[in-house]
């Protein structure tokens, strides 16, 4: 649970499919403004469901969510992506334009700025993100998937909503290119003031970025709070069938030495060592 005001409120939230299917059972969830959110969870734990849920893109079958004092079931799409946006897992399936500046005009124009605000959301949008002026015109598939990834960012930034979820940020990128793209969404949030909620596997960037975990397993929210006290809570953590981060890991099996069992960082594991050993 967030200790700021909350932005985005779930209450009761149910999502079912069309065949029948139901992914969501009785979410309840309050995200603050500022915050940096992991959703983990195994595939099909509803975290990608949720995701599309807050910003729009599916309808509660039960329940209210409510972003920015609107309720999602009233809201026409077009203001729910203003407040929420979303980055899919493949940069590719949300980039249709045939060069990066119509991609990321794209929004804009489709909320009926005028091209004054179109052109002065481009340029800042891709200011962020980093995109050169020299690769405004190409193709963003001829782009790395880096670059394309950071297009895709920028055409939501365009939007400017307060909230930003990626979906599988790291996937298929190597750990250099990895760190590098997470680094960019912390300063988002840190710079910039945007929540983000990032929907990952890799445990240790959760670790090292996250300062909330959401754990997800049928459906449910299993685990909420804090990064460190989540990977503590070991028992029901296995339900996920998410493990910790090594060095938590080897935390735990340490705690009877006197280790924290939700230790995130070598740094942190070298100063309780220290601390331990000069009490010995």
């Amino acid at each position: 649970m967030s200790d700021t005001a909350a932005y985005i409120q779930v209450k009761d939230l149910v999502f079912r499919y069309s065949d029948g299917t139901q992914a969501l059972n009785g979410i309840n969830l309050d995200i603050g403004e500022g915050e940096f959110i992991a959703f983990i969870g195994q595939n099909g734990s509803g975290k990608t469901t949720l995701s599309k849920c807050l910003n729009g893109l599916f309808k509660p079958s039960e329940g209210d969510i409510w972003v920015d004092g609107l309720n999602s079931r009233t809201t026409p799409i077009v203001q729910m992506v203003k407040r929420v946006g979303y980055v899919f897992q493949n940069p590719d399936h949300q980039l249709f334009n045939s060069n990066c500046w119509d991609e990321i005009a794209y929004g804009p124009r489709n909320i009926q700025l005028d091209e004054a605000e179109v052109k002065a959301r481009v340029e800042e949008a891709a200011k962020v993100v980093g995109l050169p002026e020299d690769k405004f015109t190409e193709h963003p598939f001829f782009l790395t998937k880096g670059l394309r990834q950071r297009v895709a960012i920028a055409s939501i930034l365009a939007l400017r909503p307060k909230v930003i979820i990626v979906d599988e940020p790291t996937t298929g990128q190597d750990s250099s290119q990895s760190l590098e793209i997470m680094d960019f969404l912390l300063s988002l949030n840190q710079e910039r003031g945007h929540t983000i909620i990032v929907i990952t596997h890799v445990m240790p960037i959760v670790a090292r970025y996250a300062r909330r975990v959401v754990a997800m397993g049928m459906g449910q929210v299993l685990l909420d709070g804090p990064t460190d006290e989540v990977f503590s809570q070991t028992e029901v953590l296995a339900k996920t069938f998410i493990e910790p981060p090594h060095i938590t890991q080897l935390a735990q099996s340490a705690q009877d030495l006197g280790f924290y069992p939700g230790t995130l960082t070598v740094d942190s594991m070298v100063e309780q060592f220290e601390k331990i050993a000069r009490k010995a």
